[in-house]
């Protein structure tokens, strides 16, 4: 089937219709950064504290993605980028239904991380770049899957850092010292980013 025969259908309730019924907007939080960097853990934390504000949310975690939606990828660079372009349009399909939608993968190209940023339909709003910054020596010090170890011992081809690089961004919207901050403070400085952009309702 050819795309002229394909149509797109708009939906009976808009995203603002949502924003208006929930009281926030919605966004895409794209967290970034090397494999042990805390993206999923700050992701979580954030997550439970948005839930705690009522406010309508998901966490998009690399590793389940590939469980199902992407299983079928490898971890060339060619499959790294279908698997980006994928969450993309997943990410902005939540957006469109008035969720925080958080998302942590490795993502480590710019190229994918912009074209991400470009689906959606206010970039400058609606997708915040956030970039878990911890060096390729802590994150390898942590190694809570392992994967550092067998990538030195050559079981793992293009682990990200050790055999694929990895682009950090150059203009996040907001940058985590995840090396050195306390969860707590790294979760608190997202809050206040989403606040600031008025994503969410200040807390007096």
């Amino acid at each position: 089937m050819t795309e002229e025969n394909i149509k797109w259908h708009d939906s009976s309730i808009t995203r603002l219709d949502r924003i208006q019924k929930t009281g926030h907007h919605s966004a895409v939080i794209w967290l970034t950064g090397l494999s042990g960097s805390g993206k999923s853990t700050v992701a979580n934390a954030v997550n439970v504290k948005l839930f705690e504000r009522n406010v309508s949310t998901y966490v998009l975690d690399g590793d389940n993605v590939r469980h199902g939606l992407c299983k079928d990828l490898s971890f060339s660079d060619k499959d790294r980028e279908e698997n980006i372009r994928r969450i993309g349009e997943v990410a902005n399909l939540f957006l469109d239904a008035g969720f925080v939608v958080l998302t942590a993968f490795v993502s480590p190209f710019r190229a994918d991380r912009n074209r991400v940023r470009e689906l959606v339909n206010n970039p400058k709003k609606d997708f915040i770049e956030i970039y878990c910054n911890a060096s390729l020596d802590v994150c390898e010090k942590r190694d809570t899957k392992g994967l550092y170890a067998k990538a030195r011992e050559g079981l793992i081809q293009d682990l990200t850092g050790i055999g694929s690089p990895y682009e950090p961004p150059e203009d996040a919207d907001v940058v985590l010292n995840t090396a050195t901050n306390s969860l707590e403070m790294c979760v608190s400085q997202v809050l206040g980013h989403l606040e600031e952009s008025n994503i969410i309702p200040r807390i007096d």
